[in-house]
């Protein structure tokens, strides 16, 4: 009880979004779910996030700094696959924010990549970090 159910992220362009948000969903394990005319969802475990090019858009573009969504933050494994992810990802339309402060740019405790697509969503890619005794 409590864990999230779905995601659902209503795009300007599916066939963008698809290629972008595709890669990056299938580095991290999700799996291909179901596929529509105006849509794609992807599955971990319990949870699914779905694409979608909806007719009611009222913008072509996202503001991750206006009301509402900012980012999508995904556990991405050790900092080596964070680093993987980051450096991959311009060849499907992603692009590194913060690249100044990479890969601290959450602060000194928060190995991350943050990532922003072509539409202007943004993702944080969260390394893990070991518990004592890993």
């Amino acid at each position: 009880m409590g864990g999230l159910h779905h995601v659902e992220v209503w795009v300007p362009d599916l066939g963008r979004a698809e290629r972008s948000w595709g890669w990056l969903l299938g580095e991290l394990g999700w799996t291909p779910e179901q596929s529509w005319p105006a849509g794609r969802s992807w599955r971990l475990g319990p949870t699914y996030l779905v694409l979608e090019e909806s007719t009611a858009l009222s913008s072509r573009r996202h503001d991750r700094l206006a009301p509402g969504l900012n980012h999508l933050a995904f556990h991405a494994g050790p900092p080596a696959a964070v680093d993987r992810l980051v450096a991959g990802s311009s060849a499907y339309g992603w692009s590194l924010l913060f690249a100044d402060r990479h890969p601290y740019a959450g602060g000194p405790d928060n190995y991350a990549g943050y990532l922003t697509d072509e539409s202007g969503f943004e993702v944080e890619l969260c390394a893990s970090v070991p518990t004592p005794g890993d």
